[in-house]
């Protein structure tokens, strides 16, 4: 089956994910240690905050992604949200890292609780109409691993930016706190163009005019019944969660165990050249191997490099340890690239068992278990550094840094461990893809 995409649709298309990744980078790699360190606000209430909040944010996604498949406008149903919800975001960003000098630990937990609430909310009116954009756009089986590629490669530019920059933004700026919003406003003015780029470069095509709407609690019924995608979010989710983990640590890590802390941009950079390097090698490999095969070797190798990392960088010395970080980046490509090529198969086999079409439904529970990798991450890093004895900027215990060096290595690998266990049960593959394809066409034709 043929549906080829041309390169102005996969690079509009494919530029709405910087936004996604320079959020996610920031939040993940700095927003714990902006509130533990700057604001001082105690880790486990810093960890509680990001769980609440997201909690409360996940249970609203399934309500945006039922609006999203049943909006009627002259631009579609997805783009819209792109146009009206890209500024709101960016503002919030800022505001979320705007350091309120509230005394109490009460007051500042309510003030991180709130922000990242609003933020986490004006995000997913836009990130969860952006990925519902995906299965339209194509119906081929590589052809969406292609453009999976493309979108990835966004992602990885603005992780890129998103670490790399972070630093040298803040330096500009007086002190810590002007630094640290500065820096927010110049990735959210990024993050807002790059969020319209796919308004007005993407055409959605237009929903077929037979098109069965069914009720929430029926959709949520098919959503929870579709074994194929059940286990890609179970994957999802305990992988998203790690890399979390393992990027909110890397600060800590270079911090306190390493003594250097201007040298973790280095060593994020060195991590995702190599991860946006091999995102070619990756759709290369996928396309002889499978799609299931790709994300359980890739993960594997990640899963032997953040161990090695862990406990022997600090043997090792700085530099010999970016080799690990070499090693770490070509299988974490694969994160970079496999699940968002495997959900939409997953998705069509839910259009081919029920007829009907609930693309904004299904990615709300994706950005759901975004949503909630992250503030799990969040809780385990901030209950993880509080029960070891972390104090912020000062030399750590060395029960502290243990507790560091578990949180980089071992408690991620576990998280990956079980994704690929979810992997290893997933069904579909090109030829059982083609023969669910095969299944719609039929099933469509009868309905003309």
């Amino acid at each position: 089956m043929k549906d080829k995409v041309s390169l102005k649709q996969k690079l509009g298309f494919g530029s709405g994910e910087f936004a996604s990744s320079i959020f996610f980078t920031v939040t993940s790699f700095w927003l714990m240690n902006f509130l533990t360190d700057n604001v001082g606000l105690a880790a486990g209430l810093a960890g509680s905050a990001l769980l609440i909040g997201k909690i409360w944010d996940s249970a609203i996604d399934p309500f945006i992604g039922y609006a999203s498949d049943r909006t009627k406008t002259r631009w579609g149903r997805r783009r819209p949200y792109f146009l009206f919800f890209a500024i709101p975001v960016g503002v919030a960003f800022v505001l979320m890292f705007n350091n309120p000098h509230i005394a109490s630990q009460d007051g500042k937990f309510w003030w991180a609780l709130l922000m990242y609430m609003f933020f986490s909310m004006v995000y997913s009116f836009t990130n969860i109409p952006y990925n519902a954009l995906l299965p339209d756009i194509s119906k081929d089986y590589d052809e969406r691993t292609n453009i999976s590629g493309y979108k990835q490669f966004f992602a990885v530019i603005g992780t890129l930016v998103g670490a790399g920059a972070a630093i040298p933004l803040m330096s500009l700026f007086k002190n810590k706190d002007a630094g640290f919003v500065g820096m927010a406003a110049i990735f959210g003015l990024l993050a807002t163009v790059s969020i319209l780029m796919p308004f007005f470069t993407v055409k959605e095509k237009p929903v077929p005019a037979n098109q069965k709407f069914e009720s929430a609690w029926k959709s949520l019924k098919d959503v929870f019944t579709n074994m194929p995608f059940l286990l890609m979010l179970g994957s999802w989710i305990t992988n998203t969660t790690g890399v979390a983990i393992i990027e909110s640590m890397l600060i800590y890590y270079y911090k306190y165990v390493f003594n250097a802390e201007n040298q973790v941009t280095l060593a994020m950079l060195i991590l995702l050249v190599v991860t946006m390097a091999f995102i070619p090698v990756w759709i290369w490999v996928s396309k002889r191997i499978g799609k299931r095969l790709t994300y359980i070797i890739g993960m594997s190798i990640t899963s032997i490099a953040v161990v090695a990392f862990s406990f022997l960088a600090p043997k090792l010395g700085i530099w010999p340890s970016l080799g690990i970080m070499v090693f770490a980046g070509i299988g974490f490509s694969t994160h970079y690239v496999m699940p968002f090529a495997i959900v939409p198969d997953s998705i069509e086999y839910g259009y081919s068992r029920t007829g009907v079409r609930r693309e904004g439904f299904y990615y709300s529970f994706w950005t759901f278990f975004i949503s909630i990798g992250g503030a799990l991450a969040g809780f385990i890093v901030g209950k993880g550094l509080e029960i070891t004895g972390y104090v912020a900027n000062t030399v750590q215990s060395p029960q502290a840094i243990t507790g560091i060096q578990w949180l980089i290595g071992p408690i991620p690998v576990i998280l990956f461990i079980l994704g690929n266990l979810c992997l290893a049960f997933y069904p579909i593959n090109k030829i059982r893809y083609e023969e669910i394809q095969a299944k719609i066409k039929t099933m469509e034709d009868s309905s003309v």
